[in-house]
């Protein structure tokens, strides 16, 4: 047979262009339009109708960037229209969409005159059915076209000022398409998701199979027996020349997957909050108008915060979703509030995600997830499978690792351990997308890409338009129908996330384990990516724990009534800002100015509750007490406790050395030499010396830094071939208070980085086992990378960095590519570099990106090298990224433990709090070993009036110790971080107290019955 494979095929296509898919709405009428533009920000419905729609043209400009034009649609239908019945009537709007995804630039939402939601319209779901008007014969509806520009660009990551409503201009970016009342052919549309099926799957399937010749011959037949210039009328008989090859079963072996509906919607990236709030309208409007007509069909919805968001604002459609939940179609996924970042959040953070989501979902709908469900977050912390189960959850689900630059991930379906030695049920689809369209392509990679063949038959696929939302589509549910059971194709079953984990957990035994964390290959600059919302972050959670403790304590002494509501509406702010491209730093101009106003606002609500807690725990008088919410001693003052303060007595000594300054608190003894940098530091209870011979501390450097691709996430390796050492100095000065009253030093440095003027105040307290290094920065740089960094003489292989109630250790060496590719790492407070014997800390009060590497010097020693990333400057999606003043600060601790490095983490993070008063306070609990760290203290979310503690091993080691209570306690019980009773190992509680004999990093949560 001659080979005309390629004529048929080139045939189909443009048969299906300009044939079957101009077919299947057969008639057309023009709907009557008129319009009002919002003159600021979007509006409710009701205040819309309202308003004097003014008569508008079809084919019109209309939409400055960020606007909303709402649209009348009004028309009758003919009277001989949807009589038959392979035809219904749908009006088709079409707003100028483009050819790109939905989500990604301008959209709607379609409304009845009596301010109910009908559905959403986009650029692959631009119908809306007749029926659902409610109208009879006659249209008369409202659209809210929400005018969003394309900041995608085509992915070219080109400076945009889209992004910033001050710079998006005022010129309309769309033109209104076709708006009219349409009949739908229902056999043209079933032909179209035929051909869309088969032709998917040929084009899959090998050229020596002869299923693939098969299913051209049968497009070929279709195109035979169909009259192009009758395609209506054809059409059933194309069907028909098609429904040998869709009637084919698969193959008894063929790879199973589970399909459900899914719309990953960013809280916040390209768009605004505000407006991440009407595309989760829009997009679970269309989800429940799918499930009307499709009763097999199931919706996955994994962040809590979007379905508050519906109750307050759309509470018509909030209802309809309950409705749907418990009929089983519309299914809470993931238990969190928001699909956080892992890496950075800190512990508490992500154990409220946590208590937070999964509690809505069950006030709310009586649901409790299983799953922790983060397809698209920038890589996982070691400490997420104890998180997940200590939140009563057992699997875990993420897409994102398919995106490794160097390495593959060896299994898709496996049993993640973390850094306590908790395992997780864990999976990753190898269909490698979470917006799948289940065609043809997706399916067959889905099977061919799946690593646990042989052990495994089942994964996962979520189907539906994600990140700016959109969700499935009818035509994709008429893809999973066509493909339950095909030749040649997998078999597809639509169903939950839960049904998919229960199966496949049930029939893969043993599973193989992955240990440590799940270290994403790219996306590296997002720990350092906009410093401000890091800060604000970083800030927050601490003033969180301060305001929980002191209004816990304040409860218990003095009656105080605890504000828990508004503690819960700041927690969800906060951790709203940790949605994984806010904290992140990957969102536009306007997603990053929120975040830091509403950093601002927690701040200012938390110092004014911190404040009047403590006013009632102090009484009023003029003493100075020093509020000490560490879980170590400072000053004198315990743990947890409020008591005066006790200064050291000896102050630094400080002498001047060749231009430089050498500072001494008989502790430590820091030189800074004329340039502004760290030439000595050693501690006087070791005697070495930090720094490597020749070298120095408190270098900074410039890179360049221009990623090939994903400016504000991406830092490339390349970055590194390309330094400019900030060595010279402008001046260094010392600084000591006039008055005498301080024993403090600090050394004053100031330099230029490029355009940008550089302050760092060096400081040495008097008692402090650390140098101080405050880095001020008017930075005015464009693509540049600033680090700090430490050279220090000390031979380690690993590094410690704190992660989520605990640390993570980390090869310094490259030997294996795994090892390669992390040549930026996360860390929270501190890093911690030793050899055995000798260790030191770096902690920090912002800054969460770090690498570390190795040197082996000409006298035989190594340097090992930590730097800390203080600032980038990308320029998409954010041109303005960073631009403008930062203070950073960091601390360097020689001859430094675990357990040092732990404790200099919160010192540098809870600043001291000194607070007038009449008198000190006892703290509520007291905790007999140092490795026993206390990380929240408050009160229970029953109202109980319990007092609830959260504590960790932190040295990585097995810990024993007790928690005592000092005040009047009934009982004390374990439990989950959503505060119900459970087992826990290692936990002894008595009447006032708990035995505690934990493993490392293990993490308890205990009630204290009052």
């Amino acid at each position: 047979m001659h080979d005309d494979r390629r004529l048929t095929e080139v045939r189909l296509d443009r048969f299906l262009r300009e044939r079957i898919i101009p077919a299947i709405y057969s008639r057309s009428i023009p709907l009557a339009l008129s319009s009002w533009e919002v003159p600021g920000e979007p509006v409710p419905v009701m205040e819309a109708l309202r308003q004097d729609f003014a008569p508008q043209e079809h084919g019109a400009p209309w939409g400055r960037p960020w606007s909303t034009t709402w649209l009348r649609l009004q028309g009758d239908v003919p009277t001989s229209w949807g009589t038959r019945a392979d035809t219904a009537v749908e009006i088709v709007v079409d707003l100028g969409f483009s050819g790109g995804l939905p989500g990604f630039q301008c959209e709607g939402i379609a409304w009845r005159p009596d301010g109910t939601i009908i559905k959403a319209i986009s650029p692959r779901n631009q119908y809306i059915p007749l029926k659902l008007l409610g109208s009879g014969m006659s249209v008369d509806f409202y659209v809210e076209a929400a005018a969003n520009p394309d900041l995608s660009q085509g992915w070219t990551f080109a400076p945009t000022p889209y992004g910033d409503k001050a710079t998006s201009g005022n010129e309309p970016g769309y033109r209104l398409g076709r708006i009219v009342i349409a009949e739908l052919n229902q056999a043209v549309w079933e032909l179209q998701q035929d051909i869309w099926t088969l032709s998917g799957l040929m084009h899959e399937l090998p050229l020596e199979l002869p299923r693939r010749h098969e299913i051209l011959r049968a497009l070929e037949r279709m195109l035979d027996v169909m009259d192009p210039d009758d395609v209506p009328g054809t059409a059933v008989a194309g069907r028909a020349a098609l429904a040998g090859v869709l009637a084919r079963p698969a193959y008894a072996s063929a790879h199973q997957l589970l399909a459900t509906g899914h719309a990953h919607i960013d809280s916040a990236w390209l768009w605004p909050i505000r407006e991440t709030i009407r595309k989760c309208a829009r997009t679970f409007s269309n989800v429940v108008a799918l499930m009307d007509e499709n009763p097999e069909f199931v919706f996955c919805c994994s962040s809590a915060q979007q379905l508050a968001w519906i109750k307050e604002y759309y509470p018509e459609l909030f209802g309809r979703i309950r409705e749907k939940v418990k009929s089983g179609q519309f299914v809470p996924v993931g238990g969190m509030w928001v699909e956080s970042d892992t890496n950075m959040p800190g512990g508490e953070a992500m154990a409220r995600q946590f208590l937070e989501g999964k509690s809505f979902f069950l006030d709310e709908f009586g649901v409790e997830c299983r799953e922790a469900w983060l397809p698209d977050t920038f890589g996982y912390s070691a400490a997420m499978p104890q998180i997940v189960k200590a939140a009563g959850s057992k699997w875990f689900l993420t897409q994102k690792i398919s995106w490794n630059q160097v390495n593959r991930m060896p299994h898709h379906t496996f049993s993640w351990e973390g850094i306590d030695g908790t395992r997780l049920f864990t999976h990753f689809p190898p269909v490698d997308s979470y917006s799948s369209e289940l065609s043809g392509r997706e399916l067959a990679h889905a099977e061919r890409n799946y690593r646990d063949h042989g052990r495994g038959t089942v994964s996962l696929v979520p189907f539906g338009y994600g990140d700016g939302g959109g969700g499935p589509t009818r035509e994709m549910l008429a893809a999973a129908r066509r493909t339950a059971d095909l030749e040649g194709s997998p078999k597809v079953l639509i169903g939950s996330a839960a049904s998919f984990f229960t199966r496949a957990q049930a029939e893969y035994e043993p599973l193989p384990v992955w240990v440590g964390e799940m270290y994403l290959e790219l996306h590296r600059g997002t720990y350092t990516s906009q410093a401000n919302t890091k800060l604000g972050n970083r800030r927050s959670e601490h003033l969180l724990r301060e305001a929980e403790l002191w209004c816990a304590t304040a409860a218990v002494r003095a009656g105080y009534s605890y504000p828990a509501a508004e503690l819960k509406r700041l927690w969800r702010l906060v951790l709203l800002q940790q949605f994984h491209d806010i904290l992140p730093g990957s969102s536009i101009a306007w997603v990053h100015q929120d975040a830091e106003r509403n950093y601002a606002a927690v701040g200012k609500a938390l110092e004014a509750i911190i404040t009047d807690a403590a006013r009632v725990l102090l009484g009023t008088g003029d003493r100075d007490f020093l509020l000490n919410a560490a879980p170590h001693e400072r000053q004198g003052v315990p743990a947890l406790a409020v008591a005066e303060p006790v200064r050291a007595e000896q102050p630094v000594s400080v002498t001047e050395a060749k231009g430089g300054y050498i500072l001494d608190n008989g502790i430590i003894r820091a030189v800074v030499n004329a340039d502004g940098l760290l030439a000595s530091l050693m501690d006087y209870a070791s005697g070495r010396e930090a720094i490597a011979p020749g070298q120095f501390g408190n270098l900074l450097e410039l890179h360049r830094d221009t990623p090939n691709e994903w400016d504000a996430w991406d830092i490339d390796a390349f970055y590194r071939r390309n330094v400019v050492a900030l060595t010279e100095a402008r001046s260094v000065t010392l600084e000591r208070d006039p008055r005498g009253e301080s024993p403090d030093a600090v050394v004053v440095v100031e330099r230029l980085a490029r355009s940008s003027a550089v302050t760092q105040r060096i400081s040495l307290e008097a008692g402090s086992d650390s140098l101080s290094i405050a880095t001020a920065v008017d930075w005015q740089e464009s693509e540049k990378l600033l680090k700090l960094g430490f050279a220090l003489d000390v031979r380690a292989d690993r590094s410690a960095s704190e992660t989520q109630f605990g640390h993570v250790f980390r090869p310094t060496h490259v030997n294996t590519s795994w090892e390669a590719a992390k040549f930026e790492i996360c860390a929270h407070r501190w890093i911690h570099v030793a050899e055995p014997g000798y260790g030191v800390a770096v902690s920090n009060a912002s800054s969460y990106g770090h690498d570390v590497t190795r040197t082996i010097r000409d006298d035989g020693g190594t340097t090992t090298t930590v730097r800390l990333s203080l600032l980038r400057a990308p320029r998409f999606p954010d041109p303005g990224a960073d631009r403008g003043q930062h203070e950073l600060n960091v601390t360097i601790r020689p001859g430094a433990s675990i357990a040092d490095a732990v404790e200099e983490g919160y010192r540098t993070n809870l600043a001291p709090r000194i607070v007038k008063g009449a008198h000190g306070v006892e703290p509520l609990f007291t905790v007999f070993n140092q490795g026993l760290v206390i990380e929240a203290v408050k009160l229970a979310e029953d109202g109980s009036g319990d007092v609830i503690v959260r504590l960790y091993e932190s040295l990585g080691e097995r810990s024993t110790g007790m928690v005592t209570a000092n005040f009047d306690v009934a009982s004390v019980h374990t439990v989950d971080l959503l505060e119900r009773p459970v087992a826990a190992p290692g936990v002894t509680p008595g009447r006032d107290s708990a035995e505690l004999v934990l493993r490392p990093f293990q993490l308890v949560t205990l009630r204290f019955v009052r």
